[in-house]
């Protein structure tokens, strides 16, 4: 999976654990009904729920009668803490290290990595703004100002 795709899959997982009001043991969803929603394979909603229940947002139990529940309230896990669980904007990539002795190359890579730093932050800062409960929403305040991105497919 790519790292691209560890937020927006972490972000759905997180709202249909809502949605079914998956609380405790009992109310586990399976992956494969996770990977149903999605949609994509449940190896890779399996990988995003590992990084889920590390970063203390889920609790999951293998086997035949597992699954995944919330640990905390929906309105209760913002964005922010959603992408940091994930890794945050490591899609963005890195700076390779340079060539020695290039004067360009000696410094853009720590220049770069400034910028990736700045862009981090702010995304961050956005996303604190927004739960998994205004995701559920129909029009939360929160997204209100914003339309779909450009290059994310919509459904009708």
């Amino acid at each position: 999976m790519s790292d691209s795709q560890r937020f927006p899959v972490a972000a759905h997982a997180l709202a249909y654990l809502a949605h079914k009001g998956a609380i405790s043991p009992a109310q586990a969803v399976p992956s494969a009904i996770l990977a149903a929603s999605i949609p994509t394979n449940p190896v890779v909603v399996r990988r995003v729920t590992a990084l889920l229940a590390k970063a203390g947002l889920i609790a999951t139990r293998p086997g035949a009668s597992g699954g995944a529940w919330l640990l905390h309230e929906p309105q209760d896990i913002s964005l922010e803490t959603v992408l940091r669980a994930v890794n945050g904007c490591a899609h963005l990539g890195s700076p390779p290290a340079g060539a020695k002795g290039c004067p360009v190359s000696e410094h853009i890579p720590r220049q770069v990595a400034k910028a990736l730093t700045a862009a981090d932050q702010a995304a961050g800062q956005a996303l604190s703004k927004i739960t998994i409960a205004d995701l559920l929403d129909q029009d939360p305040a929160s997204l209100a100002a914003f339309a779909p991105h450009a290059s994310c497919p919509v459904a009708a």
